[in-house]
């Protein structure tokens, strides 16, 4: 599962996705859209990945009556959600640990962004599954992380292109070879046909791709 964040890590978190993702502010606008379709106005949403808070709190100030309940592993990227957030402990419930360690639920909607591809392959389906038990039937889970080819040459070309956006120009050289090494140890990756087909299999119905953005993919799902 995802690896904790030590408190040095944490506290630059703020700071990495606004420069590492394309389009992250609106990546957040689509999510708040695709999740208001279904979750009621008073509804409750599940938030896996929630460290640093930056989902829950746009998600929260577009609408001012959900409630939320996040999980994350790292108490450090815990306690920056909780400075983000706000201290409205009744509306953000906070959870140390997995997704097998979060509220039953059910939820009205759940979201995961830019956490999946630090959850290994092995315990990606059973991870989908767990957010399945926890949802409503028809209630939406909006998914977005790291997704392209792993046949080569196209891997090595995606990461490059991953790499050397925030300068705006493919990595290369030992740029591009410092990527390739720490992608391939920290990261599982998996190419976007085999992300629908398990999120399928773990019981979500009408996979849809909304973001596309470089190295990035995002899709809606609906608890079958």
């Amino acid at each position: 599962m995802t690896p904790g964040f030590d408190g040095r890590a944490a506290a630059g978190y703020l700071a990495g996705p606004p420069r590492q993702v394309p389009g992250f502010e609106s990546l957040h606008k689509m999510a708040s859209m695709l999740l208001g379709e279904r979750v009621p106005e008073n509804g409750s949403v599940l938030v896996l990945g929630a460290g640093g808070g930056l989902e829950m709190k746009a998600l929260g100030e577009a609408h001012q009556a959900w409630r939320f309940d996040g999980v994350d592993p790292s108490a450090e990227m815990l306690a920056l959600a909780r400075e983000v957030v706000g201290p409205d402990e009744a509306r953000f419930g906070l959870h140390h640990g997995y997704i097998s360690d979060a509220p039953q639920g059910p939820y009205d909607g759940a979201i995961c962004l830019l956490t999946f591809h630090f959850i290994a392959r092995e315990q990606r389906l059973e991870t989908l599954r767990h957010l399945r038990e926890r949802l409503r039937p028809g209630a939406p889970l909006v998914l977005a992380h790291i997704s392209f080819s792993q046949d080569e040459p196209l891997r090595s070309q995606w990461i490059a292109r991953h790499a050397g956006y925030p300068q705006g120009v493919t990595a290369s050289g030992a740029v591009l070879e410092n990527a390739l090494e720490a992608m391939g140890s920290r990261l599982a990756i998996l190419p976007p046909e085999e992300e629908e087909a398990m999120l399928a299999e773990a019981g979500f119905g009408e996979v849809t791709l909304f973001y596309t953005a470089l190295s990035f993919r995002g899709w809606v799902a609906y608890a079958a």
